[in-house]
């Protein structure tokens, strides 16, 4: 099982891109109202994991949004013990509480479109906004902080949650939806 840390191409964005863009704005409009409260897990430990991937998801979406891609790679990089280990036990609790691989693809899928669409919505603010986070998390004394520092950034939407089993909702939904469509 890999590792879901990829890293971004370096250039010129392709039209590919444009286009996956324009997708995850249009798909992070069909996440959950963010009226909900932001389930949380039932451990620290779980809830660590989620904060994690809430906090590589964000400096993804800060890579390319705001052409950062090196910077993000950087971060993949030096954290990619600590990111590793992490994501075997997302996939962990995902296996064991919320169906699998599929749903754990549904939600990070869910995690990326939502903080995109934020960005989107943010315009060229979004890019002013963010430039200190690459630099915050690169100054960290080392890997065993970053679950502290994922937590304090507060970046799990409220629409997803983290342990509960609705932030699985909207993959349900798109699944229950092509089977009535047959």
């Amino acid at each position: 099982m890999g590792v879901f840390a990829f890293q971004l191409p370096r250039g010129r964005p392709s039209r590919r891109a444009g286009r996956g863009a324009c997708l995850l704005a249009a798909l992070g409009m069909l996440a959950a109202p963010a009226s909900e409260a932001a389930a949380r897990c039932a451990s620290e430990g779980e809830q660590s994991v989620f904060e994690v991937e809430a906090l590589k998801s964000e400096l993804m979406v800060v890579g390319i949004t705001c052409k950062q891609e090196d910077r993000y790679n950087a971060f993949i990089q030096r954290y990619q013990p600590k990111l590793a280990e992490n994501y075997r036990s997302f996939e962990q609790h995902f296996a064991r509480a919320r169906g699998g691989a599929r749903a754990r693809d549904a939600y990070v899928t869910n995690l990326a479109q939502v903080r995109g669409f934020e960005a989107q919505k943010l315009g060229s603010d979004f890019c002013l906004r963010n430039p200190g986070l690459f630099d915050e998390v690169m100054a960290l004394p080392g890997a065993e902080v970053l679950p502290a520092y994922a937590a304090g950034k507060d970046l799990i939407p409220e629409s997803l949650g983290s342990c509960a089993t609705q932030a699985a909702a909207p993959a349900r939904s798109a699944a229950a939806s092509r089977r009535r469509g047959r």
